[in-house]
């Protein structure tokens, strides 16, 4: 069942969204190597501790009902802001946001939505298939994504060739003693697993298995990947550190566990993507299988532990909601919205926790509005970020349209705007669970 056309303010949307969620509502009675330096995780300072002012042309949220389909909304207002030659150098952020717009193509099938990818990629992959990058991180592989969707739907070989490249690169590419692939080659980042990290490499590598080629090889590195991550990473209270140093070289290092301090809330939120995106291409006899949903029941049950009650969003560092000048962050609450959804949807978790994806997701569009040229605006998300101590975290600057934002709100809305067990908003309930998702379960 569908239910379309809804025009709905937020403040009726909470109301909808716990009725259903509780069962009580019956429908029908998820370093730029081109020098795109901007989007470096690698930076060296921090910005000051401040409010991001709300850009020009934004309203309050309160003021105006976000549009019917908000995913379109997102895409269209994206691209009107920038043309595929201006929208940034060949990064992970580009490449989180293109996906999203991948995934609303699916949706909607509009070519314009491919096309824009088609011209961002073809930026980087010459005629011959060939990418000029050095592949010496991780988040240098992030892109590969949108390179693979165009090979899926275009069968241009071009695009095999170039994910390809990247595939071939992992053959070579440096890791711990214990198989895990390091965040960077670069001398600071040696010997380091950084949760960020599953993100950029795993779901790709498991997508060029299901649309390429050497599936068994794919799966088993990639479930590998999420495996050594968490079994370093995630402590008893179901998150995870930001990263691990082999080493123990790094000042923020502890020195008996190689642990950095802190629960930074999108290293988490790349985990948590990449483990479901992952467990939906892994087959169901797969050997890692039962250890990575174990995982994921462990930190969806940390998401619930510290979800803001009064605004439904997670905080910057997750665990310490209480500590002043902590603050909710937008992409995080968008990632963890949209795996405890899926996983609720896959039933790798009880029903029960539809409760708290509604209300993450009621905070996240809390942080949208539209404004007065027309255009959708995502506020308080996170600049790219190293490993450091509480105040380096919390003086992260808060920028309005951040890609990190755009694309997990996009992956989040393509979820919650088609299952049955959280979204509202106008878009539409869908309870066709068959459609194609984009991530291992559609067209091979």
């Amino acid at each position: 069942m569908i239910v379309r056309g809804l025009s709905v303010h937020r403040t009726s949307i909470l109301a909808f969204l716990t009725a259903f969620a509780l069962g009580s509502f019956a429908p029908g009675c998820a370093p730029a190597a081109s020098g795109d330096a901007a989007e470096e995780v690698e930076e060296t300072s921090a910005a000051p501790l401040e409010r991001a002012a709300p850009r020009e042309g934004a309203v309050e949220a309160a003021d105006a009902p976000l549009p019917d389909d908000l995913s379109v909304a997102i895409v269209e207002s994206t691209m009107q802001r920038y043309t595929p030659d201006k929208l940034g150098g060949w990064s992970y952020t580009r490449g989180l946001y293109l996906w999203g717009q991948y995934l609303v193509y699916q949706r909607t099938h509009d070519a314009r939505y491919l096309n824009y990818i088609k011209a961002w990629v073809d930026r980087f992959v010459d005629k011959d298939g060939h990418l000029d990058n050095g592949l010496s991180n991780l988040d240098s592989m992030e892109s590969g994504n949108p390179v693979l969707a165009l090979y899926r739907e275009t069968r241009q070989d071009k695009y095999r060739l170039a994910a390809k490249q990247i595939r071939d690169r992992l053959k070579t590419y440096p890791r711990t003693s214990d198989g895990g692939f390091w965040h960077a080659t670069s001398t600071s980042r040696q010997h380091q697993l950084w949760a960020d990290g599953v993100f950029m490499v795993n779901p790709f590598l498991a997508r060029y298995g299901q649309w390429v080629g050497e599936a068994s090889y794919a799966n088993d590195e990639a479930a590998k990947q999420l495996a050594v991550y968490g079994d370093h990473l995630q402590v008893a209270n179901g998150l995870l550190k930001h990263a691990y140093d082999e080493s123990r070289k790094q000042s923020w290092a502890d020195p008996k566990t190689g642990l950095a301090p802190e629960h930074w809330c999108r290293a988490i939120g790349w985990y948590g993507m990449a483990t479901i995106d992952i467990l939906e291409i892994l087959p169901l006899t797969h050997p890692r299988r039962a250890d990575l949903i174990s995982k994921l029941k462990k930190l969806v049950a940390g998401f619930k532990t510290y979800q803001d009650p009064a605004s439904g969003r997670w905080f910057q560092v997750v665990d310490k909601g209480n500590l002043s000048g902590n603050w909710t962050e937008t992409s995080c609450s968008a990632m963890y919205t949209y795996t405890i959804s899926r996983a609720v949807e896959r039933g790798y978790i009880d029903a029960s926790y539809r409760a708290v994806s509604a209300k993450g997701y009621e905070g996240v569009l809390q942080r949208i509005s539209i404004g007065s040229d027309g255009r959708t605006n995502v506020a308080e998300i996170s600049i790219g970020t190293n490993v450091g101590d509480v105040a380096y975290y919390l003086a992260r600057a808060r920028e309005t349209n951040d890609f990190h934002g755009l694309g997990a709100v996009l992956i989040m809305n393509e979820q919650l705007r088609r299952t049955g067990g959280d979204k509202g908003l106008g878009v539409g309930i869908d309870l066709d669970l068959d459609i194609d998702l984009g991530i291992g379960l559609g067209k091979p």
